[in-house]
């Protein structure tokens, strides 16, 4: 095979990166959106040692889990990669990954539970960052970015994972920015206004705060679009309008200083009977009924704990360990953010939960300082998992119990290696779906100290 070689492959595989497989003179060509089951012409792009990757000239034939549900944006936009295939084989291809995964990991001899499907497929996302730019034309945009082009936007106002309240507001502030000729933020120039527009709403309460984020390169009165925003009638309660600026060189939304336009700066959100109050910046799952099905698998999983002491390593907001607390003798939750940990001291206070207690701080090194030995320890760490040393730690803690709940299947497999090699056993594993048409999928796993047996 050569570079820019087209030629004719049967997909017989995917991965969990959106990449349809081929098998073909012993090497794995990887296709980018290209799906198990379909016969197609692609055209080989990049050729690195064994590495071989191809792009679709052509479908020839089509998967029997192709979907014509799709949005107008589907390819052009790089959010949904999984929206052409059918929901029922996005579970099936998340559930594969995850068994393959630990398979190769060496972790057999579990009882696999299965994946919880998300309760709402579409409509899911209480959260969106919009990002103001312009199209191949020069046509001012604000939505996601173009699929492969990272200067380039697309204006995502049929998107099918938010609700509609999202798509209007996404609209009138557009319509404003171009009223008014504000220009958006260049990222390779550092010139210009508008840069991102953030829409949250809680999805069992209906609060919505809209926050707008610009630099600081001009001055405008936002007090017009506070208004035009207050007058549209939303299936939610508009709750708050914010003004943030944002001078990073970094294409991250960051909060420089903040004005409350209207309204507060925070949302009201409810999960398994707790309160919870959001600010603008606070991390939060992004699909709130997902999380209430998530977060009970876990507490499912730690058993009968009233006697108990329980530490909620990784624990960000504490959400985890709030829905732990009311069923245990004594929650320890511990974060590296500091901003993380006011929240969930706040939400602590807000539900009247006196038995949690969190620590800012490294996980390593802070679980050495606490006298305290825990019975259950629930791991919730970002997507590169656990340092190895704190793993190590972890153990020396000798827990009965842990919980690891994983948002990375890699580092998952990785890390339940290390474990089981020392003294616990993988006793379950269930997956939970919060990410409906994107390769995302969450892991909860049970793991029993075998020492203690």
């Amino acid at each position: 095979m050569k570079k820019n070689e087209e030629i004719i492959v049967n997909i017989d595989d995917m991965d969990l990166n959106g990449h349809g497989l081929t098998h073909l003179s012993g090497n794995i060509i990887k296709v980018r959106g290209a799906i198990k089951g379909q016969k197609a012409k692609v055209k080989i792009k990049k050729i690195k040692g064994e590495e071989i990757e191809a792009d679709v000239v052509e479908v020839l034939e089509r998967s029997p889990m192709e979907s014509d549900d799709v949005c107008s944006h589907f390819g052009k936009c790089g959010g949904c990669a999984y929206l052409n295939i059918n929901y029922e084989d996005q579970l099936k291809l998340k559930e594969d990954y995850v068994k393959k995964l630990l398979g190769e990991a060496g972790i057999k001899d579990f009882e696999f539970l299965g994946i919880v499907r998300s309760p709402d497929a579409f409509l899911y996302r209480n959260k969106m960052e919009y990002t103001f730019g312009k199209d191949d034309n020069g046509i001012s945009q604000l939505g996601l970015h173009v699929k492969g082009r990272y200067y380039n936007i697309v204006t995502t106002e049929d998107c099918r994972i938010v609700d509609s309240d999202f798509i209007t507001c996404l609209k009138i502030v557009l319509d404003y920015a171009k009223q008014h000729s504000l220009p958006h933020y260049n990222i390779k120039t550092h010139e210009g206004y508008m840069r991102y527009l953030v829409i949250r709403k809680a999805a069992n309460t209906g609060e919505v705060i809209i926050n707008v984020v610009t630099t600081s390169q001009i001055k405008h009165d936002f007090s017009k679009l506070v208004d035009e925003l207050r007058s549209i009638k939303l299936n939610g309660k508009l709750i708050g309008i914010l003004h943030t600026v944002n001078d990073s060189y970094s294409d991250a939304v960051k909060c420089e200083k903040l004005t409350v336009l209207y309204g507060r700066d925070y949302i009201m959100e409810e999960i398994l009977g707790l309160k919870f109050k959001i600010s603008a910046f606070s991390f939060f799952q992004t699909n709130s009924k997902g999380a209430e099905k998530l977060y009970s698998v876990a507490r499912e999983f730690a058993g009968e704990i009233s006697n108990k002491i329980l530490f909620d390593l990784y624990c960000g907001t504490g959400t985890i360990g709030m829905i732990m607390a009311p069923l245990a003798e004594k929650v320890i939750g511990i974060e590296l953010v500091e901003e993380a940990v006011d929240a969930a001291r706040e939400n602590a206070r807000l539900n009247g939960l006196g038995n949690i207690h969190f620590i800012a701080g490294d996980v390593a090194q802070r679980i050495r300082e606490i006298d305290e030995k825990p019975d259950v320890v629930v791991l919730d760490p970002p997507r590169p998992g656990v340092n190895p040393k704190a793993v190590m730690d972890i153990i020396k803690l000798n827990p009965e119990k842990i919980i690891y709940v994983s948002c990375n299947p890699v580092s998952l497999a990785r890390d339940l290696k290390m474990l089981t090699q020392r003294q616990y056993k993988v006793e379950k594993v269930k997956c939970v779906d919060m990410f409906p048409h994107t390769y995302h999928v969450e892991t909860v796993v049970l793991l029993t100290n075998v020492k203690n047996k």
